[in-house]
């Protein structure tokens, strides 16, 4: 039993690993960093390592955007240019471990549209279901927009949810692990972290 009380049986059949947009451009140095992003990559190769070995099936969301996105400053959107599709601040950073066979996710490729979400517009939901899966643990950048919505959307598709706690940051520092994993929790996510699934 961990810290927020849950009982967790070993990973199994139906287990999925979704890493939300772990990309440069969302780390230090990018042009839409999360402070402390560079903090879980450690642990997400953790994760990664963990249902890799278990034959489990492992998924990457990444924004994709085209250089004229709505969501950009000069486009009238919230946010300055970053993860241009096919630029080094899209590519997921070296130190990520992931293995051949992942499943890669591109959100947000179309110019008028943004996706916060994994789920919105991708193929995320129908290749969960082809590999059998009916729980899935997220974690990723950040926390209070990508993975919320991803998060909000794998309920939503009713897949049982655990938010990986020690694996997720928040562009706004103070919600890591305040209002938004809340909300996540009180939406019908588990928070867990990795000692949980291990014990």
């Amino acid at each position: 039993m961990d810290n927020d009380g849950l009982i967790m049986g070993k990973l199994a059949a139906g287990d999925a690993l979704i890493l939300v947009d772990v990309q440069n451009d969302f780390l230090p140095g990018g042009s839409l960093p999360v402070p402390d992003g560079n903090e879980i990559i450690p642990v997400l190769n953790r994760y990664v390592a963990l249902f890799h070995a278990h034959g489990l099936p492992i998924f990457a969301t990444r924004d994709w955007h085209p250089s004229d996105h709505c969501s950009f400053l000069q486009q009238g959107g919230p946010w300055p240019p970053h993860c241009v599709a096919a630029t080094p601040g899209a590519a997921f950073p070296a130190s990520l471990e992931l293995p051949s066979d992942i499943h890669i996710v591109s959100k947000a490729s179309t110019p008028e549209k943004d996706a916060y979400s994994g789920f919105t517009d991708t193929e995320l939901d129908a290749l969960l279901r082809s590999c059998g899966a009916h729980r899935v643990f997220i974690g990723g950048i950040s926390a209070e927009y990508c993975v919320l919505n991803t998060v909000k959307d794998a309920l939503r598709y009713h897949y049982a949810v655990y938010v990986l706690k020690d694996a997720i940051r928040a562009m706004h520092v103070s919600l890591n692990h305040g209002r938004t994993l809340e909300e996540m929790r009180r939406l019908g996510a588990t928070p867990i972290r990795f000692e949980a699934l291990v014990a």
